[in-house]
């Protein structure tokens, strides 16, 4: 795990031990049309405007040495959108790739990307490509993209993978178990998220890595993913560093009668 000292001597982190800070964040980035229409604004400057917080966060886990953060682009399920914001939304996508660059570079950012490339631009996978050789040699904080992710086809694509080997017999039913199941699925290698932030106030997991945020602490704010900040991101942080996290058991405070 990276070290996540306490970043600049900075006051309201001052009192968060190395081992408080969640090694793996996972944000659900939700409110960006809600955010534009309050700004009497069309939907898809609402997907502008949160490019530069998702530049905001990625440059504050590289400097709070997160291990990862990963964050949900496009689900498999906003398909259904109009045509016209889902070409802006590649358009947006294909221009992160290639402007983006010298910072993730900057900040010594590894990218990864999960999720199906069906139905993506080859131009867009092309620069996506690019960006993921470009800093696999960066030791730094992973940024994980989840891009026409859904939690469901990847747990359906994992089991499919585990029932052919057991079909062509280079794999024993006896043999499937948590650990098989998670080497099977795309985030394999990586950290289970401890922190799930997300914003526009909505409670639901909306089909996001179900598998690996079982015992992730869960944190909902009412900003909009475009409005959303350092602060809030501090918060959720302070939060999650408060929470006692027992996985199941109990602590150790003296039982009450």
């Amino acid at each position: 795990m990276n070290s996540a000292s306490s970043p600049d001597s900075s006051v309201e982190f001052q009192d968060i031990k190395p081992d408080q800070y969640p090694r793996h964040v996972a944000f659900i980035m939700d409110g960006n049309g809600r955010w534009a229409r309050g700004q009497g604004l069309p939907r898809i400057e609402g997907h502008r405007r949160g490019v530069s917080t998702v530049r905001e966060m990625v440059e504050e886990s590289a400097r709070l040495k997160l291990d990862q953060i990963t964050l949900y682009c496009l689900s498999s399920e906003n398909w259904k959108r109009p045509a016209n914001e889902l070409n802006f939304l590649m358009h947006l996508l294909e221009q992160y790739m290639i402007e983006e660059r010298s910072t993730l570079m900057d900040n010594n950012v590894v990218v990864r990307i999960i999720g199906r490339r069906d139905g993506i631009p080859e131009t867009v996978q092309e620069e996506m490509n690019r960006t993921i050789e470009m800093s696999a040699s960066n030791t730094g904080t992973t940024l994980c993209l989840a891009i026409n992710y859904g939690a469901r086809a990847e747990l359906v694509d994992a089991s499919r993978e585990i029932a052919r080997q057991v079909q062509q017999g280079t794999l024993s039913i006896d043999a499937i178990d948590e650990m098989l199941i998670s080497n099977h699925l795309e985030t394999r290698g990586m950290p289970d998220p401890d922190l799930l932030v997300r914003t526009a106030g909505e409670m639901r997991i909306s089909n996001f890595l179900l598998w690996q945020i079982s015992y992730a602490e869960i944190w909902v704010t009412q900003k909009c993913w475009p409005e959303f900040s350092r602060k809030e991101f501090h918060q959720a942080i302070l939060d999650y560093a408060s929470r006692e996290r027992r996985f199941g058991g109990l602590n150790d405070s003296p039982a009450q009668p």
